[in-house]
């Protein structure tokens, strides 16, 4: 590989574009991609026609890429990938260093996911998804059975709208973040209205309240919508996550990263969580007190719901948030009482805070929404960090996220089976 001779000046060893994507083993837009995610810094040399990089600063991003993709990690053999969108810390979690639940209260889910996509903040900005999109969508989710549950209705959108789009295929940056701004309003707008008068428009959470509550929303209710699904926007390597980013390195397009995500999220222990708690909390209500509910769960082996977070030995953040906010909504009230005695009932077995998903409950069991509410209400939130993790990987190696298996079976040779 040719080196370009250093300037006067300067005796660092500049690299062009092309040299750096055949070191780093990449395409040169990926190359950019580095860039504009901070991972290098590019100049412009005097008469020059393209970007040059620091040789030292490029070698040391290979020399991590190289280690991510032979699996070592500081993690105890766990897999750790690097990634610039999420920290959780100290029972806090930031957004790329900014505090997450300061910018849910401040900024719509749009405007959250549109600077975690480009690190620009455009306000007032909403997405809206073409007309023939949503109408393939509709159309596949229409035919599902009766009973089916959200996040199947979403991963069946997901999977028609990327057929109504032939350019799919196409992972630049550029275009992967025009299939986010219309596939997020897609999956929104392909689930059934309970609010049959109900139009598209507006905000993102005004057009999802319309297929969660068939009850008018008022403005604080919608504001909660709003901050739940910006605060619910990622959450570090969630197993969904992880998923998508896998389908990402192995260059799968957007919409497929995201089909990835929503089967993962499907699980009792992830994004169904809240369906669970949404039930417990209308069982409280029902029996006027928590104790004989929680000792129910606890005679019959199963952890309360709503309860604990392995992230945050203290109280999770987004619960915290969620509650201030409903506070001020009048019909909140006994949902929230409710599920403060059931903190209370189960501190004295085992002291364990309320998670996001009692929260959710809190709202969707207030709001006369369906058990499967919260799913919706986590899947849809959900996809713009899946977009982000998928735009970070495909700025990586491909296919890196290759574990290698510790095969404990029988050792050959074993005879045929008979």
């Amino acid at each position: 590989m040719r080196d370009q001779e250093p300037a006067p000046g300067h005796p660092e060893r500049r690299l062009t574009t092309k040299e750096t994507a055949e070191l780093l083993g990449v395409k040169p837009d990926t190359v950019y991609a580095y860039v504009s995610r901070g991972q290098l810094s590019s100049r412009r040399e005097p008469g020059g026609r393209g970007s040059t990089f620091d040789a030292k600063e490029v070698e040391a991003l290979a020399r991590r890429n190289r280690r991510e993709s032979s699996g070592s990690s500081g993690s105890g053999g766990e897999l750790s990938v690097r990634t610039r969108i999420t920290l959780i810390e100290k029972d806090r979690y930031y957004f790329r260093g900014v505090d997450a639940t300061e910018l849910a209260a401040r900024h719509s889910y749009e405007e959250i996911a549109e600077w975690l996509w480009t690190g620009e903040l455009r306000p007032g900005i909403t997405f809206t998804a073409p007309k023939a999109a949503v109408a393939v969508a509709r159309r596949a989710v229409d035919a599902l059975p009766e009973h089916t549950g959200p996040t199947d209705r979403l991963r069946v959108a997901a999977i028609a709208a990327a057929t109504a789009d032939p350019l799919r295929f196409d992972l630049s940056e550029d275009a992967v973040l025009g299939t986010a701004r219309i596939l997020i309003p897609t999956l929104v707008a392909a689930l059934p209205p309970v609010r049959r008068a109900h139009r598209d428009v507006g905000p993102l959470a005004h057009r999802l309240w319309a297929r969660l509550s068939g009850r008018p929303a008022d403005e604080a209710s919608l504001h909660v919508l709003d901050t739940a699904l910006g605060l619910l926007v990622d959450h570090d390597l969630a197993a969904s996550t992880l998923a998508v980013r896998v389908a990402a390195s192995a260059r799968a397009h957007p919409y497929a990263a995201v089909s990835s995500g929503l089967g993962v999220l499907e699980g009792p222990l992830h994004g169904a969580a809240s369906g669970l708690a949404h039930r417990l909390l209308l069982e409280v209500l029902d029996q006027g007190t928590a104790a004989p509910v929680v000792a129910d769960e606890l005679r019959a082996g199963r952890r309360i719901p709503g309860l604990g977070h392995r992230l945050y030995p203290g109280e999770d953040p987004r619960a915290r948030a969620l509650f201030a906010l409903l506070k001020e909504i009048p019909g909140a009230a006994p949902a929230l009482a409710a599920a403060r005695d059931i903190v209370a009932t189960t501190a004295r077995h085992t002291p364990l805070h309320a998670n996001v998903d009692l929260a959710l409950a809190v709202l969707t069991v207030s709001s006369g929404m369906p058990s499967t509410a919260g799913e919706t209400i986590f899947a849809v939130a959900r996809t713009a960090g899946w977009i982000a993790h998928a735009l970070e990987e495909y700025g990586e190696r491909p296919l890196r996220m290759r574990p290698s298996g510790h095969y404990v079976g029988p050792r050959p040779p074993q005879p045929l089976p008979e």
